[in-house]
């Protein structure tokens, strides 16, 4: 018997039902034809999915898992990798597709963070996390849960809870109640070349939380910018439109 392992974040889906209507609800909302898993431990989700995707592809870092979906699911292609550090154009090289999962809840913001780096082959993901982790991606701008996570991802994608379930729904049970969210690739308002300046606006206002946002981006602006009252805000009062304003207040004092 495969059991599942404390260091890989593994919770196991204990209910059919529920595993199937994950994956009626991916199938739902994939604007895509193609779909990646990630983490199909014993293959709960994994035996859904491929009733819509007859050509699945996952990837799982627990060699003890791959051998059990070669040994009982072996119509899936399964990546023996780390998902932080596979390259998802060797899966799908310039198609667009669906990313789903019962995610390892110890990397499930780190998976966020892997989408949003090939956001333009994924217009969808619908993906178990801890509630808590859950309730980060969606938090509105103002709320006690709203950070970095937020900011970045509302930036690209719109996201909701679809499933809410209590530890008994797995095995081992977490310590955590978990929730399913679907996330809707936008048409974003970051124009590509300023990613990387708006990822670093955020995490640097992010960095301390608590302070006003002159504190915090006193190297990237001179001191009468700062100056402004703008710049009395804290991060947790910025959405998307405001971080943005920044950005572009950034690059004008850049020019002069």
């Amino acid at each position: 018997m495969v059991l599942a392992k404390k260091s890989y974040g593994q919770h196991f889906l204990k209910n059919q039902g529920t595993a199937t209507e994950i994956a009626r609800l991916f199938h739902q909302y994939n604007t895509t034809k193609l779909a990646l898993e990630v983490g199909p431990g014993m293959g709960a989700l994994t035996s859904e999915l491929l009733a819509h995707y007859p050509n699945l592809k996952a990837v799982e870092a627990d060699h003890d898992m791959v051998q059990y979906l070669a040994e009982n699911i072996p119509e899936v292609q399964v990546y023996p990798a780390d998902f932080m550090k596979f390259d998802v154009k060797s899966a799908y090289p310039t198609e667009e597709f669906g990313l789903v999962g019962n995610f390892p809840y110890n990397i499930s913001s780190q998976i966020i963070f892997k989408m949003l780096d090939n956001m333009e082959q994924i217009p969808i993901m619908v993906g178990m996390f801890q509630r808590e982790m859950a309730d980060r991606v969606i938090a509105p701008p103002g709320s006690k849960t709203y950070g970095v996570i937020s900011a970045l991802s509302q930036g690209y994608y719109k996201a909701k809870i679809i499933m809410k379930l209590k530890p008994g729904s797995f095995v081992p049970p977490p310590k955590v109640d978990s929730a399913v969210i679907l996330m809707e690739r936008i048409p974003s308002k970051i124009p590509n070349e300023d990613k990387a300046l708006y990822f670093k606006v955020v995490k640097q206002s992010f960095g301390q939380r608590r302070k006003m946002l002159r504190n915090t981006l006193k190297d990237l602006l001179p001191a009468n910018v700062l100056e402004n009252d703008y710049f009395k805000k804290r991060p947790e009062e910025l959405g998307v439109e405001e971080f943005l304003q920044i950005v572009d207040t950034i690059k004008e004092n850049q020019q002069t």
